[in-house]
């Protein structure tokens, strides 16, 4: 028999394993017979071998014991005779999926890995898959290809078989997005069905995709044994729950980033205000704030528009090497003769919200703390300290540590009335730890879920602080952190011409109400470069920098325009959908764009680099037939870009302005009613 929920079909024979598959593929043959729930355990691997986690032998014997769907969510639980092993999936009404696996058998099970959620797709030879590659200063290098260029054709109807090899994505340690992103689209070309997923993991996770007899599979791991070195014993009567996913379907890419973002915006509290940030470090002060240096940037920041000032890395430094001695978070007395509160002082002074930067879960190893806590309340290999560039890193699971961070959070906000905290995280401690721990994978799984409920209790007994998350710019920019956090860091790169292609594609992993851009027009810029990098900033969270206090009036009055072009758009941001009217954005691509659209409204962004065209024409298929009003909203004082809207086609010609090798606008189309004309 078969169960339907949502865009999947639940396939539930009574001889063989649950399966699951989407809908539109149901009179389709030829869609990938791929069990559910898939676990590795040390006394039964795989039915057939290979490196997949896909058709392992226990996720072969599940059998549908009961299902329980409700109007939130459809439970199966799954049970294994030989092993004793119980699955129970848990899939929400909006296709968030955990897994927990239960030993109601007699004999203890060693676990080396379970999938969170495994499903069964259609012929490799239609599917194109989409997936980010990145790294410290070029995040978000996402390409479009097709399937079969990664999986090879090997003939295997003729062999009998399924196939042994497939295409794997893992990240490892805490930088969770810092090489690979944990999300994807694979998309049917014949449909037009696609499917988007997420592993929604602070630490170490796997996606992987290959091609059975059937078709293809995707598969969905958090930490496991063969590439995280995870294993975790389950005595009878104990459990292990997953990591969760989240999975979304849609018509084409647009229409499953379209489902993915939101599913995105369930996981998380709605932050409506959305306040303008000035953040004084990058291309700025650079970790060197002094009381002399801030007051007037406060000043100019406060005149541009910005309604949070945070105060970034070096505030707590008496001298300029504080690299591998912060741990303790008190201001420093060198920096700020008169004390951290005059600068506090003149931030709300101008009705600004305060904010500090803080790497909270490292103490360097020249720091006071360093021999104030616990050793145990440090990650650990063999008895000794992890050490990763002069810092050693805080283990979450010990009460010491998250004392510790406790006192330093509520300090902070009480003395200071910190309302803002940007949350940065600059090393990578690898593997996990292996004290009070099964296996170094398990240690760091544990970590990762204390760090969680720390983040938890902080906005528990803070309810109107804001977080920011960065990890070196957007090494950590997973849903388990954005379910709680309310803006991602989208990089640390401080090229201005380099920016664009990060922005453009961040809307692919991290909600645009989340996604903060830098913004830092120097006074050194001309006009048309002031309106670039200010442009990258606004079709997302505007985080805005630069030397303000040093430019010209006409100059600050084009950086205010922007961010009045930002409030405008801010209010319907978080309802917002990004489409890619360009397609995905190349890292050397001379045409930019990305487009984000609510009801009638689309702000369309355009940036143009050196080697354009000087015409471009943009498809924005979204407003095919429909008639069309468009205005700059930003830079509003400059050049007019000559614009021609095809109704019939849906896409809009560009004409550019010569003499700017870096020039950038933000438009607004509003559709008008059927009785108005167009322009």
């Amino acid at each position: 028999m078969s169960l339907a929920w949502g865009p999947l079909v639940i396939d539930t024979p009574v001889d063989g394993p649950v399966t699951a598959r989407l809908a539109s593929a149901t009179e389709r043959p030829g869609a990938a017979n791929q069990p559910i729930v898939e676990v590795l355990a040390a006394g039964s691997g795989r039915g057939h071998v290979s490196a997949r986690f896909s058709q392992t032998v226990i996720g072969r014997r599940f059998r549908l014991a009961h299902s329980f769907p409700g109007a939130r969510e459809l439970r199966l639980r799954l049970h294994d005779a030989e092993s004793g092993l119980t699955a129970e999936v848990v899939v929400s009404a909006s296709l968030r999926v955990e897994t927990t696996i239960i030993n109601d058998g007699t004999a203890p099970v060693l676990l080396l890995g379970v999938t969170t959620f495994a499903l069964g797709l259609g012929p490799v030879d239609d599917l194109d898959l989409v997936s980010g590659d990145g790294e410290w200063l070029g995040e978000g290098r996402w390409t479009r290809r097709p399937l079969r260029e990664l999986v090879p054709d090997l003939n295997l109807r003729m062999h009998g078989q399924d196939g042994r090899g497939r295409h794997a994505v893992t990240s490892t340690g805490t930088w969770s997005t810092g090489a690979h992103q944990p999300a994807g689209v694979l998309a049917d070309r014949v449909t037009g069905a696609a499917v988007a997923w997420q592993v929604e993991h602070n630490g170490a996770w796997r996606w992987e995709t290959g091609e059975q007899l059937g078709g293809a599979y995707l598969a969905l791991t958090g930490p496991n044994d063969i590439d995280h070195q995870w294993q975790q014993p389950l005595a009878p009567g104990e459990s292990f729950t997953t990591v969760p996913a989240s999975i979304a379907v849609g018509g084409g890419l647009h229409g499953a980033v379209a489902a993915l973002t939101a599913q995105r915006r369930t996981l998380r509290q709605p932050d409506r205000a959305l306040p303008v940030i000035f953040n004084d470090y990058m291309n700025t002060l650079m970790g060197d704030p002094t009381t002399a240096k801030l007051l007037p940037l406060i000043d100019a920041a406060a005149a541009a528009g910005a309604e949070i000032f945070c105060i970034d890395a070096g505030w707590y430094d008496n001298d300029t090497t504080w690299w591998d001695s912060v741990g303790e978070w008190q201001p420093s007395t060198t920096r700020f003769p008169g004390g951290l509160a005059e600068v506090v002082d003149r931030i709300r002074a101008h009705a600004m919200v305060p904010g500090l930067w803080l790497e909270p879960e490292v103490i360097g190893v020249r720091s006071p703390m360093a021999d104030k806590l616990p050793a145990e309340a440090f990650l650990q290999r063999g008895g000794v300290r992890l050490v990763e560039h002069g810092r050693y890193h805080l283990d979450l699971r010990h009460p010491a540590a998250i004392a510790h961070l406790d006192e330093v959070v509520d300090r902070l906000v009480e003395q200071f009335g910190a309302g803002y905290f940007k949350f940065d995280y600059n090393i990578d401690p690898g593997t996990g730890t292996d004290l009070a721990a099964h296996s170094a994978g398990a240690g760091l799984l544990d970590h990762n879920r204390a760090h969680l409920a720390w983040l938890d209790g902080v906005l528990a007994r803070h309810p109107g602080l804001i977080l920011e998350n960065c990890a070196s710019g957007g090494m950590r920019a997973d849903y388990a952190l954005l379910s709680r956090m309310h803006l991602q860091s989208t990089s640390d790169q401080q090229d201005f011409r380099k920016y664009p292609p990060i922005a453009v594609s961040a809307p692919l992993s991290i909600l645009p109400e989340q996604a903060a851009s830098w913004a830092y027009p120097q006074p050194d810029m001309t006009d048309a470069e002031i309106a670039f990098t200010m442009c990258t900033g606004l079709l997302g969270r505007l985080y805005l920098s630069g030397r303000l206090d040093a430019m010209t009036p006409d100059q600050q009055r084009l950086v205010r325009d922007g961010v009045d072009a930002f409030r405008a758009i801010r209010a319907g941001l978080a309802a917002t959908v990004p489409v890619w009217p360009l397609g995905l954005p190349g890292w050397d691509d001379s045409w930019l764009a990305l487009g984000l659209h609510s009801g009638d409204t689309t702000h369309l962004g355009l940036w143009r680099r050196p080697g354009a065209s000087a015409e471009v024409t943009i498809d924005l298929e979204h407003l095919r037939g429909r008639r069309v009003e468009l205005d700059v909203l930003y830079p509003n004082r400059a050049v007019v870009w000559p614009c021609h809207w095809n109704t019939e086609t849906g896409s809009l010609t560009v004409t550019t302005t010569p003499g700017e090798p870096y020039a950038a606008r933000i438009l607004r189309i509003r559709v008008l009613p059927e009785t108005e004309g167009s322009r």
